[in-house]
């Protein structure tokens, strides 16, 4: 404390002194010619005079504190958590609240424990570029209806939130649980609230007395909200609105239509889920900024969403600002519309320059428990027919662009139904963690692919292999390929085959992102090639159809599930 003391105030030299900077104020909105005065990873002072045993000359770029993902799975982005960071962290990013939820799904605690592990590998000048704050997944499963990998029990909670590895509770989709009160559920959020610990909320349409009940458990955010008047209402509730600025989804028009000057203070920025390809092309938070200003939202309170406002709700006083005491996590930029980064100081260590890396990913051998693998009962051909008694058929509809599922029918059908020649494809979840042999089999309306059927392992939130197809032949191909890459992404049709591992819990893979954006690229466009309609990413909008915690309707490996009714429905409706 002495020695940051002396530095302060001039009597002592400084470790770094990043000079001609035009310094944006977050507790002010006010932007200050100056210079960054930092000793032992912290700011000790702001303004000229100071002397530093290194200089860095911004050159009159703006200067503003790291950038800080209130909400991401890192696992969407299908990259190793190194190669995360190698692309997210030129792009400004400092710090992530990463929820472990897909990982955790297939294979327990321990594959939190390898996230961790892998970015604490990371190093530069003996710093880590990037914060890592893990929550703990809150509902593996992520509902009671379908078959993951692993099951973390409020007593598993109770047990594994007390840990250092745990920063806090992640989203807690189950809000029917939380409204109803039931106990296992409370159980969690009690654990994690007794710690002193934070908890990520997951709400949609979730509002008036039924909203009030859910926040008074403790839960502090929310990703999920469907319209401007849902954003004003959680917010007017105390809760943190998220802005999710992802790949698949995003609400930031919703957001655009609620922020002001009073209320913006309560807005988080957070990704959700970005995949490698758009981390690549586009960024990671300055894309969510520059997006946010193209919206209509002040630039100031945008920078605050991602900086300030994400460190206060989640009671991190060393960073969020360009201020004495914080930590030295300083990102430059050209302007405030742009966003283009130049440089990024961790800890006052600078970490990335000019969009590249400064530091370098060390070989890790993938630990047994994280492994990819399929486990599944021989599928064939007939596990796809359809069959119905005279009655309608019962589909998803996917909304464009959205995470969103209506439902819809198709005439009266008696006997086998055939997809080819209408605007349906058949869709199966089948169950890849046990063998059990569960196989939830559905169908989609206007996918648009023929010819043939694509299939992942990605499928959220308890990554069983989903399939999609008109041929029954080429969707149990499918599976094969899956199986025999232990996870991934595969192709089948237009006379030829694809698959892509996914070598890391058939999640992600260890291949770098040139490589990962190039061969998801590929097999993306040979699916577009069999008709999937633009509005739809081919893979990721099939990876979110057996997610039942988004309305309306979903496809689990025990059948079709509807969120609204709670409950499962027939694919048959009887006449």
């Amino acid at each position: 404390m002495k020695h940051l003391i002396d530095c302060a105030m001039k009597r002592a030299k400084c470790d770094l002194v990043i000079e001609n900077a035009r310094i944006f104020n977050v507790f002010t909105g006010e932007i200050e010619e100056g210079d960054i005065a930092v000793a032992e990873g912290r700011i000790v002072g702001i303004g000229r005079g100071y002397e530093g045993l290194s200089r860095y000359d911004a050159a009159g770029r703006i200067a503003l504190p790291g950038l800080i993902d209130s909400h991401i799975h890192v696992e969407s982005s299908m990259l190793s958590p190194e190669e995360f960071a190698l692309r997210s962290v030129p792009h400004g990013t400092s710090a992530i609240v990463a929820d472990p939820h897909e990982i955790v799904n297939v294979c327990g605690v321990e594959g939190a424990e390898y996230m961790k592990a892998a970015f604490g590998r990371l190093d530069c000048e003996g710093t880590s570029p990037i914060d890592v704050f893990l929550q703990l997944p809150s509902c593996v499963p992520a509902t009671p209806f379908e078959t993951s990998g692993a099951v973390l029990d409020g007593k598993a909670v109770e047990e594994e939130i007390s840990r250092e590895l745990f920063f806090g509770l992640g989203e807690m989709m189950n809000f029917p649980g939380v409204l109803s009160g039931d106990g296992d559920v409370l159980r969690k959020i009690g654990a994690c609230v007794e710690n002193g610990k934070p908890v990520d909320g997951h709400a949609p349409a979730v509002l008036g007395e039924a909203l009030s009940a859910y926040l008074v458990t403790g839960i502090r955010t929310d990703h999920e909200s469907l319209s401007p008047e849902e954003c004003k209402e959680k917010v007017a509730r105390g809760a943190y609105l998220q802005v999710r600025c992802g790949s698949s989804a995003n609400n930031i028009a919703d957001a655009a239509a609620s922020v002001n000057a009073f209320n913006f203070r309560r807005f988080l920025l957070c990704s959700d889920d970005k995949n490698a390809a758009d981390l690549s092309a586009r960024g990671h938070l300055d894309d969510a900024l520059r997006r946010l200003v193209a919206a209509g939202i002040d630039a100031r309170y945008a920078v605050a969403m991602a900086t300030v406002n994400v460190a206060e709700c989640y009671g991190m006083p060393d960073r969020g600002a360009i201020a004495p005491r914080r930590f030295a996590d300083v990102v430059l930029v050209n302007d405030m519309k742009e966003f283009s980064v130049n440089a990024v100081f961790k800890r006052g260590v600078l970490v990335a320059e000019n969009g590249k890396a400064r530091f370098v990913k060390k070989p890790f051998p993938l630990p047994k428990a994280v492994a990819s693998s399929v486990r599944i009962r021989p599928v064939k051909a007939s596990d796809f027919v359809i069959r119905a008694h005279g009655g309608k058929l019962r589909a998803m509809e996917v909304r464009p662009y959205g995470l969103y599922t209506g439902e819809t029918f198709t005439p009266p059908v008696a006997g086998v139904f055939e997809v080819r020649g209408t605007e349906f494809n058949k869709i199966a979840v089948i169950e890849r963690h046990h063998a059990t042999g569960n196989l939830g089999l559905g169908l989609v309306k206007g996918y648009g692919l023929r010819g043939g059927a694509i299939g992942i392992s990605v499928a959220h939130d308890s990554h069983n292999l989903v399939i999609l197809g008109d041929d029954d032949e080429a969707m149990a191909r499918a599976v094969s390929l899956l199986e025999g890459a232990g996870g991934g992404m595969a192709l089948v049709g237009g006379g030829e085959e694809d698959v892509f591992p996914l070598d890391i819990a058939g999640l992600m893979s260890s291949e770098d992102a040139e490589t990962v954006v190039r061969r998801t690229g590929e097999i993306a466009e040979k699916a577009r090639k069999m008709g999937v309609k633009p509005c739809y990413e081919p893979f990721m909008t099939l990876a979110f159809l057996s997610l039942a915690v988004i309305p309306k309707l979903k496809l689990l490996d025990r059948g079709l599930f509807d969120l609204e009714k709670y409950s499962f429905v027939p694919l048959e409706e009887k006449a």
